[in-house]
């Protein structure tokens, strides 16, 4: 064999080599989507939770982070749109979100008859977040710094408990909700 035969049967092969462990990458990652991936199929008329996913850093059904709701319902499957498609019988509240919902946003719902749901009304805009707003001001404390003073309220929020208030600075709650401090001072 000549020099230049040889070298390009070792290009070759070294092509061949690394066509093999391609495949093999290839099919261990496809392995790894075969065992995660569920092939989820709704009957018209089934029961199905909806994934809701809030703006960071607002509380969500009256609790904040990890056991905050992930997830709101049950709604009615009326009929398949698509293979991967399904639309909901949504109620009046979440009028202006379209009701067609692709099955990675829906979790089957288990009746339970122990289980009683008191929905407390949200209301949700067309990417299913909601915005808190302050109901009112409980309380007020000045924090002092190595630069100055900061004032500090209390603020109870919309859908929430008393325990579950904030602390934010003064300033800024007065800048965003004015008219909190005027029922403060009318007070």
């Amino acid at each position: 064999m000549t020099l230049g035969t040889q070298m390009i049967q070792d290009v070759v092969d070294q092509v061949r080599i690394i066509r093999e462990k391609m495949r093999a990458a290839q099919d261990r990652q496809k392995s790894y989507v075969d065992l995660r991936r569920r092939d989820i199929e709704f009957a018209v008329g089934d029961n199905v939770l909806l994934k809701v996913s809030p703006m960071r850093g607002v509380m969500r059904f009256g609790k904040r982070g990890k056991l905050s709701q992930k997830f709101i319902g049950p709604y009615k499957i009326l009929d398949r749109v698509r293979e991967v498609a399904y639309r909901l019988a949504l109620p009046p509240a979440l009028d202006r979100v379209q009701n067609i919902f692709h099955v990675s946003q829906l979790r089957k719902y288990i009746s339970d008859p122990s289980h009683v749901l008191e929905a407390e009304m949200i209301e949700l805009d067309d990417a299913l977040t909601y915005v808190e707003t302050p109901k009112e001001i409980l309380d007020r404390k000045v924090r002092k710094t190595r630069h100055g003073e900061i004032t500090l309220v209390k603020v109870l929020w919309s859908n929430h408990l008393v325990e579950e208030a904030t602390w934010e600075a003064e300033e800024d709650i007065k800048e965003r909700y004015p008219h909190l401090f005027e029922q403060l001072t009318s007070t």
